[in-house]
């Protein structure tokens, strides 16, 4: 499920502690969710969402260099379009 370059899906898994709301693990277990699976997995999701913002600050003035570019001169290659 993981992006290859997000992490190492086959890393060996390692035990950690964790504190989850007590009502939210009871309900979790009873529907038969494997919580560390879950927590695993919205780890990640919190890594990429992470990444993706520091790719954003890292690439801002790219960007605003872009969307400048665009307001100024319009699409490139807008002529082709069919649309």
């Amino acid at each position: 499920m993981a992006p290859d370059d997000l992490f190492d899906a086959g890393a060996p898994r390692r035990p950690t502690n964790v504190t989850l709301n007590a009502d939210l693990l009871d309900k979790a277990r009873a529907c038969g969710i494997n919580v560390s699976r879950a927590c695993e997995e919205g780890l990640a999701q919190e890594l990429a969402r992470a990444r993706a913002e520091a790719w954003k600050c890292e690439n801002r003035e790219a960007i605003e260099a872009a969307n400048a570019y665009v307001a100024a001169k319009g699409l490139p290659l807008a002529r082709h379009r069919r649309f």
